[in-house]
């Protein structure tokens, strides 16, 4: 099984956090979703007949996207690969962009997960963010979102904010909480160099959180909602029972993906293939009828890493039988000590070989991880 991600990279406007790869010129959007559906045409070989379990839709803003934008990219995909009876599809979305009939236009169209970027329920912090939506905005949406028919609803808020303490934050847990949605992701706001909470930093405008509440803020969420019936089944993610992201977990999984658009990334078990962020550029060369992307064949380093990076942050654990299996490369042997220590502080469990992190261990998931990367000459 395989999953098909697709970068939608325009916005209305940009918040003031987010460093992904975006434009607020719309001028060239129909032109260049048509080149993504072109690219899906040139990447069906990719996945080397691979049936197609997760479609998701990310950016940028793809609920920016119109009936007619929808239609090209899913007559691309449905034509050029072998999708399941019953796949999740996703798409990201702002409470801003959706009514009844957006909403009807989406099911219609084969969407049937919706993620929707809340951020916050506190409308000072909305705007601090520059989100072009408010408390109610986000919560009549939820509610358009269930009586439509959506039974697969998550929701991304963002905790460590400046100026947001914890009692803040308790009430935006205590929001989303009443909203009942299945799935919940929860961010640390980062603060990135070339965004404008980056610039403002810089000239002491914005004062960053420092490492030690951001901890005390994470485990306030975790306890909040593992409290009230939510998996935590990846650092940033909980669901109810049965509503775990198939298409994020697939990462976590190394299954294989293909991305398409500007700054998408694809990977196939053995190489990473990264298009180029820029519109214009990817747009000229797929008018030229070839993908503009860079390719990194996978050492068994960098596979082994991967492995240890994403399987620790997930509930699922790093399982040493894997790597041993996989890759020839016994974990436990090579990091007796440290693991041991791990385990003496109680920052990780070790059963039937599978090495979890527990509940102290989340808070330093990076670090662990990073220390027992492989180091290979």
């Amino acid at each position: 099984m395989a999953g098909i991600y697709i970068h939608i990279p325009f916005c209305k406007q940009a918040c003031y956090y987010c460093d992904f790869h975006f434009s607020t010129n719309l001028s060239l959007k129909a032109e260049l979703i048509q080149a993504i559906s072109t690219e899906l045409e040139y990447q069906k070989v990719y996945l080397r007949g691979e049936a197609i379990e997760t479609i998701y839709f990310g950016g940028g803003t793809p609920s920016l996207l119109t009936k007619q934008e929808l239609d090209w990219i899913f007559n691309s995909v449905y034509k050029n690969y072998s999708v399941i009876s019953q796949p999740e599809i996703t798409l990201e979305a702002n409470p801003d962009d959706l009514n009844q009939e957006k909403i009807k236009i989406l099911r219609e169209a084969g969407i049937n997960r919706i993620s929707l970027g809340i951020q916050s329920f506190d409308d000072k912090v909305l705007k601090f963010l520059n989100r072009a939506h408010n408390r109610q905005d986000a919560i009549t949406c939820v509610n358009q979102l269930r009586e439509s028919g959506i039974e697969n609803i998550s929701i991304d808020l963002i905790h460590s904010i400046p100026g947001q303490n914890d009692h803040l934050l308790s009430l935006n847990l205590g929001e989303v909480i009443a909203l009942a949605p299945q799935h919940i992701s929860v961010y640390s706001l980062t603060i990135e160099e070339k965004t404008v909470f980056g610039k403002w930093a810089s000239r002491g405008k914005v004062k960053v959180v420092d490492e030690t509440h951001s901890a005390t803020q994470f485990e306030q969420v975790m306890d909040t909602l593992t409290d009230c019936g939510y998996q935590h089944y990846e650092i940033s993610n909980y669901c109810l029972p049965g509503f775990s992201s198939k298409h994020n977990s697939s990462y976590w999984q190394q299954k294989p993906y293909l991305g398409v658009g500007p700054s998408a990334h694809s990977f196939d078990g053995e190489t990473r293939q990264y298009n180029v962020n820029n519109n214009h550029r990817y747009l000229m060369s797929l008018n030229k009828g070839s993908i503009p992307y860079e390719k990194e064949i996978l050492t068994k380093e960098n596979k082994i890493n991967e492995y240890i990076f994403t399987s620790l942050r997930t509930n699922r654990g790093c399982d040493l039988s894997y790597l041993i299996r996989t890759h020839d490369y016994d974990l436990m042997s090579i990091n007796t000590t440290y693991i041991q220590s791990l385990l003496d502080h109680g920052f990780v469990t070790l059963s039937e070989n599978v090495l979890s992190l527990t509940r102290r261990g989340k808070l330093m998931a990076d670090k662990i991880a990073s220390d027992l990367f492989a180091t290979m000459e």
